[in-house]
């Protein structure tokens, strides 16, 4: 059997020193939860079927501050979030403007199927379950919801 180098235990054991304490990244993150409250909050206030858009750049930095045991359920949600602005911005198209009963004439039917299956996939139950998860655990470990 062969020897561990030295250096290579003592670089193991330097880089696992290294890494952030899951309390730390706890208590950052739901420091940027309740700082981000009031604005998320106001977003999903507004009366409109884009306002889930309008809140994407906040649930993007949560998501980055996210600890291990909901980073899975932050990525479901951006992700179907991304997803239908990409559809929207590959076709041109702002989201306030988009209405699916009257599509734009210019829209081509790869387009059309793009955003319905963008839309579908917000709507789907995996991604209402991920909101529904982030919410809670906000409301869990954080101690405050993530909008009122």
């Amino acid at each position: 059997m062969r020897a561990v180098p030295a250096g290579l235990v003592l670089s193991v054991l330097v880089l696992a020193g290294c890494s952030e304490d899951p309390d730390d990244v706890r208590a950052d993150y739901c420091a940027e939860v309740a700082e981000r409250q009031v604005e998320l909050s106001d977003l999903l206030a507004e009366e409109s079927p884009t306002a889930l858009l309008s809140a994407l750049p906040v649930f993007r930095d949560l998501a980055a501050e996210a600890p291990r045991d909901i980073a899975d359920d932050w990525a479901v949600l951006v992700d179907a979030l991304d997803g239908l602005t990409d559809a929207l911005d590959e076709a041109d198209i702002a989201p306030t403007s988009y209405d699916p009963e009257h599509p734009p004439a210019d829209l081509t039917d790869d387009e059309r199927a793009a955003i319905e299956h963008a839309a579908a996939q917000l709507l789907h139950r995996r991604t209402d379950d991920a909101f529904q998860a982030v919410d809670q655990h906000a409301r869990d470990i954080c101690k405050t919801p993530l909008y009122q």
